[in-house]
């Protein structure tokens, strides 16, 4: 019987799974940390699929960027650092981030010939054979003498569990799920969350919705004054301290407060952000607190942040007892193969772009110093 064309490429993307391909260097994704990394890979003498892969699981460029809502213009962007060799310039404030950023990423993997191979799911990274790593994916196997892990956060957003939360007649989402304020008109909205996208969210649904409520866990801080390079060290070396002690990485915001700017002045005096301490429990028609106080509420938007996307190096045990990844620089300190950037200290954009830089130069380091040990040549191929 003959196959037909459909049976004959699906045979071929089978091959192709199964084998395995051998490379130096294997990059996890494609955000500003991720793209940094190949541009310093590039810079230094590898070439993309023949010395290093990097892979993406998103659809198309522009990293968790490419996620955020439509409301979240360029304009309202609390920083963004250009990457390596390529700035961006004369974006327009009132244009999608989504769109801006995308783009602006799409140009630069061009630019630069990062060839990213997408959309790949990178399942989980083993010990593999003569001191190497088995990368496993949705499109195969790598095996590499080194991994930059640049996921980022935005696939694990957090949900805290509250008592009586599965009771909750109404709505509950996420950040990672807010696509724009027109979707609360006439309701009543419990804000959960002092970070940078709570106080956003609550600032932009505010003229839509019949009534807001703000809670955190703890007071928020607004910070007077301009964000100056002294404030963001000492900020950068506070996370950096947690993760060099294997703790779970703080955002840089936690540390920094919140900047004081027109809009935070006029929520606070419009009493938008009038904040309301973490309620103790959820009912279903809306929220209690242990003293008495009630507010009904259709919605729950949790803006409650993200976690580290790493599950898929669980195989290789690196978490701490603590919870997080001890790491030393950019690079696991339990084994030197593993970078992480845009991770913990280096989750800002110019962070991620100077983690890039340091992971290449380290590994370049220890590739020097490894010997290159023979692989099972039968199973193994190298791209092209």
């Amino acid at each position: 019987m003959n196959n037909t064309g459909a049976q004959v490429r699906e045979q071929a993307r089978d091959e192709v799974r199964d084998r395995v391909r051998e490379v130096d260097v294997v990059v996890v994704g494609a955000g500003q940390a991720g793209l940094s990394s190949g541009y310093h890979l590039r810079r230094t003498g590898f070439e993309p699929e023949r010395d290093f892969v990097v892979l993406d699981h998103a659809p198309r460029p522009g990293g968790a960027w490419q996620f955020r809502w439509p409301s979240l213009t360029y304009g309202k962007v609390h920083g963004m650092h250009s990457l390596p060799d390529m700035e961006l310039t004369d974006a327009d404030p009132d244009r999608p981030s989504a769109e801006v950023v995308a783009e602006y990423f799409d140009t630069y993997e061009h630019a630069f010939d990062l060839r990213v191979r997408r959309p790949v799911d990178v399942k989980a990274v083993r010990e593999g054979d003569a001191g190497r790593l088995l990368v496993e994916t949705s499109d195969g196997t790598w095996s590499t003498r080194a991994l930059i892990n640049a996921t980022g956060t935005w696939d694990r957003p957090f949900w805290p569990r509250y008592p009586g939360q599965e009771t909750f007649r109404g709505r509950q989402l996420h950040t990672a799920q807010y696509a724009g304020p027109q979707d609360f008109a006439g309701q009543r909205v419990v804000v959960v969350g002092g970070g940078a996208s709570g106080t956003q969210h609550l600032l932009e649904i505010a003229p839509y919705a019949a009534g807001t409520t703000w809670v955190t866990r703890r007071p928020p801080v607004f910070r007077e004054g301009p964000f100056s390079e002294d404030v963001g060290r000492e900020a950068v070396a506070m996370v950096e301290e947690r993760v060099r002690q294997g703790l779970p990485p703080r955002s840089v915001v936690s540390v920094t407060g919140l900047p004081l700017n027109d809009a935070i002045r006029q929520g606070l005096a419009d009493g938008v952000l009038d904040r309301l301490p973490m309620f103790d429990r959820i009912v279903p028609d809306g929220v209690e607190w242990d003293d008495g106080r009630r507010v009904a509420a259709d919605v729950i938007l949790w803006a409650t942040g993200f976690r580290a996307a790493v599950d898929h190096l669980a195989p290789l045990r690196l978490r701490e007892p603590g919870g997080g990844i001890r790491i030393e620089g950019t690079r696991a300190a339990v084994d030197p193969r593993i970078h992480l950037v845009g991770y913990g200290p280096s989750a800002s954009t110019i962070g991620a772009n100077r983690a890039g830089r340091a992971a290449v130069r380290d590994i370049r380091r220890l590739l020097a110093d490894t010997p290159v040990a023979p692989v099972a040549p039968a199973a193994v191929e190298a791209t092209g």
